[in-house]
């Protein structure tokens, strides 16, 4: 059985841990696990934000009422209280208009980083101090071990398929003292057996992998209600301004992007170069011009509550499911880092998460922030490449 690290010599039966309850197989597990080592355990749910849907019971996928009646489900087999609080409004400043307000200005936001940065391990985290509860648990993929100078290292999960020390990179000290992670030292199989095992009505439940505030998965429709604005269709153009055609709304691309641009007849095939929202223009060129070995990366956390040395050599993932690339990080101050990869890679995105590893050991995280902005100017024109080949 893994050892969790704990702050202090009390028994389990004298600490209490505020359990973060969705539903799921994981955080029941969890739960299940802690209330099994003798921990008093208290688990709660959020009520997040979410847009009125068409059909009875759309809502937020993370507390739709089957989730809302699974994990009380889980909590009675349990024996533990389990309280349901409403959290909608500071999901939707905090998270939801994030999402709107990234897409509206031409980057890709990352709302599942944003939600643990200000809702699980802000607003619940304080929500579970309010209490006098000793610790936060959540069913997060990640591992927590102590250093030497009493400091707590981040790890990535045993499972690495299922990590999620990606998106817990916004974590400091303080939040990772009171905070802990049942699963994450177990493959995501041996947790389904874990619950089977001990008869927990959620064993063979589905993951969720979409986005929990948009009913229909489907986030151009959601945009187009949302921020009608930043759908606006606009030109199709390369670095030397040769128009290709209209987009449909910039939010509707990304970065390294080639199908579905709309784009026929070139001699060459084109990609999405950047999102250019100041003049509303999608921006495309070849596979030679796509690839970065530079970014910068903007409201940088560092787990260990210090920035490392500048020159300092470790690896970066740029999306969650992304190889870690190695690389020399640069701070610059005001939290911002200039990182320089080892190899160009080809889907370098403003708004995603860089994240910096040391093999395991999750060193921190920041925003990807822009490049520098493409000097195109327009000439109303057809590009070069499908001259003579359009009518």
């Amino acid at each position: 059985m893994a050892i969790m690290v704990t702050k202090h010599t009390r028994t389990p039966a004298e600490t209490t841990v505020v359990v973060a309850m969705s539903g799921g197989v994981d955080s029941s597990v969890a739960a299940a696990l802690l209330v099994e080592r003798g921990y008093n355990c208290i688990g709660v749910m959020m009520r997040l934000w979410a847009e009125t849907g068409e059909g009875e019971g759309s809502t937020n996928k993370c507390c739709s009422v089957e989730s809302v009646h699974d994990a009380r489900r889980v909590a009675d087999e349990l024996g533990i209280p389990f309280y349901l609080i409403n959290v909608e409004q500071p999901f939707k400043h905090k998270v939801v208009d994030f999402f709107i307000d990234g897409y509206s200005h031409g980057v890709t936001p990352n709302p599942c980083i944003e939600c643990n940065r200000h809702i699980r391990f802000d607003y619940l985290l304080n929500y579970a101090r309010r209490l006098g509860a000793d610790y936060l648990a959540t069913g997060h993929y990640a591992r927590l071990r102590r250093g030497n100078d009493g400091r707590i290292h981040l790890l990535k999960g045993v499972d690495e398929a299922k990590d999620q020390s990606y998106v817990l990179s916004v974590l400091g000290q303080a939040a990772l003292h009171d905070v802990l992670f049942p699963v994450g030292d177990f493959p995501k199989a041996e947790v389904r057996r874990m619950a089977a095992a001990r008869g927990l009505p959620i064993a063979s439940k589905h993951d969720s992998m979409d986005l929990c505030f948009v009913f229909d998965d489907d986030y151009r429709r959601f945009l187009r209600s949302w921020a009608a604005e930043a759908m606006r269709p606009g030109p199709i153009v390369d670095r030397n301004g040769c128009i290709y055609g209209e987009h449909s709304g910039l939010p509707a691309y990304t970065i390294g992007q080639r199908k579905g641009l709309g784009i026929s007849g070139v001699v060459e095939p084109l990609f999405v170069l950047e999102l250019d929202y100041l003049h509303n223009t999608l921006v495309v060129g070849t596979a030679a011009e796509l690839g970065r070995d530079r970014l910068v990366a903007e409201h940088v956390n560092w787990t260990l509550d210090e920035a490392p040395p500048a020159g300092s050599h470790m690896q970066c993932k740029i999306r969650y499911k992304a190889r870690a690339i190695a690389c020399t990080v640069f701070p610059q101050g005001d939290a911002r880092v200039e990182v320089r990869l080892d190899e160009p890679l080809r889907d370098i995105t403003p708004g995603q998460g860089a994240v910096f590893y040391d093999g395991d050991l999750c060193l921190g995280g920041g925003i990807i922030g822009r490049s520098e902005e493409s000097k195109v100017e327009f000439r109303e024109t057809r590009s070069p490449l499908q001259q003579g080949s359009m009518p």
